[in-house]
């Protein structure tokens, strides 16, 4: 397939040898489980369970609400000790409410929906019920609710689904290893998909780094005349769904639009297997492969982990801390954020844990900007981070949002490249979280302006309605005497009216 090329990117030390030969090893299940009722874009679950209750592994334990949302399940069978609130692996380290399990070492089973015995025959809705009902999110990082997307086939004429396994973060190769080890499991999951979708076409997009995933997928979808594996460059951010689209499609992604509209829609490969499991055998999404790694880590390893695990739980299995880590992040050292502490739970985005020494974060103090230019050059969005920053430095938000600011995908190309140490995405993130919380406080008030018009309209015709039931009771009220004079007033009327005719005369 002739691929296209894409805008700016950079080649970051990858350093995935830690873990990219270290097949994927199941954890134990830890004392503790801490299942937090958003771990999703959108709305948070509704939980459905409370403290002394006895759940089992897969049991449905926060019920998705709203359009946009996901469920919750236990990861293994044992007793609800409290929902209560605790710290998000958040930077802010706020608290969420969060389901707590106490395992009961039994790891037994809830009754599971009927496996759906031919997908490609099924009502398409059947299908996309079971991906919501099994709490899919994308795990490539969006956590998007699954069975949302899917409904994108509906509204949109798709032609091409691409399955991203570019993982192209430094140090993260949980996706590499998942096509390795379940390559039929991402291929049958990728079909479902594409058939719900009215796809035609699925290509797989993997980073030439990853040869072995190649290789091992090519084989998987060789019997599948609609299935192709495709090789890209090994470029940061690859992986970002809009540069992998314009890479194997040509198709440019215009700003503020879905990739849906240009005909393409992306999925992760671990999602579209947690799609396999659903739709297969009815398992909801109850754990993922996360990969912990850095040059703290005793031992790297890619881990199945339970959703809820503590971080320190996770760390505890890799053998702890062999240096005092210099940095702890959520995810890749490119887009990960900074984790609060080690008693943070995984959620379903947790795609990586990282401890990085002073060595590898290579912290140096700011200097002046010297105007090279490279920050331009490299920036995948096609903007101007150097202007963007000079506005934001003196709090100009409109101007840098002019300038294109919420379209930056906070890749960190461009503070990566920056030979100032700027910490260019720094600035961008504040700034899109300052315009939006503007956008927020503008809507509210829009809204409590038209609640406002509403209530004056709905008193204005109230009033109306009040002045005309008394303006119709008047008349009637007038006219009840006339009706019930008594006769001596008619016959003086008539002698009036005589009396007059007569002067008249």
């Amino acid at each position: 397939m002739k691929l296209f090329p894409i805008r700016g990117g950079v080649h970051p030390e990858y350093r995935k040898e830690q873990t990219s030969e270290k097949a994927i090893v199941a954890m134990p299940m830890p004392r503790l489980l801490y299942i937090p009722l958003q771990q999703h874009v959108g709305a948070p679950a509704e939980v459905l369970v409370a403290g002394g209750d006895l759940v089992k592994k897969g049991q449905m334990i926060a019920r998705s609400q709203g359009t946009i949302s996901a469920s919750q399940h236990a990861p293994t069978s044992g007793r609800i000790v409290s929902v209560t609130d605790v710290a998000a692996p958040h930077p802010s380290g706020l608290p969420q409410t969060t389901i707590i399990i106490e395992p009961d070492g039994k790891d037994e089973w809830a009754d599971l929906p009927e496996p759906v015995a031919d997908p490609f025959a099924a009502d398409l809705q059947v299908i996309r019920d079971r991906v919501a009902q099994a709490g899919v999110v994308g795990l490539g990082g969006a956590v998007f609710p699954a069975a949302v997307k899917l409904n994108l086939g509906t509204q949109y004429k798709i032609e091409i689904l691409l399955i991203n396994g570019a993982e192209c973060e430094p140090y993260i190769t949980c996706d590499d290893r998942v096509m390795r080890e379940y390559a039929d499991e991402v291929i049958d999951g990728a079909r479902i998909v594409a058939r719900v979708m009215g796809a035609p076409r699925v290509v797989v997009g993997i980073e030439l780094n990853k040869p072995q995933a190649i290789e091992i997928m090519t084989k998987a979808a060789a019997p599948f005349a609609e299935v192709e594996v495709v090789g890209v460059p090994a470029l940061y951010p690859m992986g970002y769904a809009h540069e992998l689209i314009l890479a194997i499609t040509g198709r440019e992604t215009p700003a503020g639009k879905r990739t849906a509209e240009v005909g393409v829609v992306a999925y992760n490969v671990a999602t579209v297997r947690a799609v396999h499991q659903a739709v297969r055998f009815g398992r909801p999404l109850i754990s993922r492969v996360v990969t912990v790694s850095g040059g703290a880590i005793r031992e790297p390893k890619n881990v199945l982990t339970p959703i809820g695990a503590r971080v320190a739980d996770l760390i505890e299995f890799c053998g702890g801390f062999s240096a005092p880590p210099a940095r702890l992040v959520n995810g890749g050292p490119m887009m990960g954020e900074p984790l609060p502490s080690l008693e943070v739970p995984v959620v379903k985005g947790t795609a990586g844990i990282l401890a990085l020494t002073a060595e590898e974060t290579n912290t140096q103090a700011a200097s002046p900007c010297i105007r090279c230019g490279s920050c331009v050059t490299i920036c995948p969005a096609g903007l101007s981070p150097v202007e963007m920053a000079a506005f934001i430095r003196k709090d100009n938000l409109e101007a840098a949002a002019r300038l294109g600011v919420m379209d930056c995908v906070s890749c960190g190309s461009c503070s990566w490249v920056c030979p100032s140490h700027i910490p260019l995405v720094h600035y961008f993130n504040y700034a899109k979280g300052a315009l939006n919380k503007q956008e927020r406080e503008r809507r509210k008030n829009e809204r409590v302006k038209i609640l406002a018009e509403v209530r004056v309209i709905r008193v204005e015709k109230a009033a109306e309605a009040k002045r005309a039931a008394m303006a119709a009771r008047k008349p009637a009220t007038a006219a009840t005497p006339a009706a019930d004079a008594p006769p001596g007033n008619a016959g003086q009327a008539n002698t009036s009216s005589t009396a007059e005719e007569k002067t008249n005369a």
